[in-house]
């Protein structure tokens, strides 16, 4: 009814359904492994691993993790920050350079596509 507030469960807390127990799973709770925070935390320092390793691009790491452009490039520029700035300023420095470079490595292979067209 209207009014009326439905008593919500806390995270961990057992709530009862047709006489069986359902456990209630948030992010942070410790019943089955490493916590979602922890995997991208992981990740994060990885992706930042590779980049520094490799000196690859936005695109390549996130084809060799399975993860989007735009989770590599917040995993570096926002969260490695505050897990470790060091190894952030590292990978940024990469990013930077691949970012200046990027026109270059663009038109380099619009170049080959059209020499590879012509051979024909």
């Amino acid at each position: 009814m209207f009014g009326v507030k439905e008593k919500k469960n806390l995270p961990g807390q057992v709530k009862e359904h047709k006489g069986k127990d359902l456990r209630i799973h948030c992010k942070n709770s410790s019943f089955g492994g490493p916590s979602l925070k922890d995997y991208i935390e992981e990740r994060a320092i990885e992706i930042a691993n590779y980049i520094v390793k490799e000196n690859a691009t936005v695109r390549q790491t996130a084809k060799k993790f399975g993860v989007s452009k735009s989770t590599v490039h917040k995993d570096v520029t926002e969260r490695l920050c505050q897990l470790n700035p060091m190894l952030a300023s590292q990978a940024r420095k990469v990013l930077d350079v691949n970012k200046q470079e990027r026109h270059i490595r663009g038109g380099l292979a619009t170049r080959e596509k059209y020499r590879h067209i012509h051979q024909r």
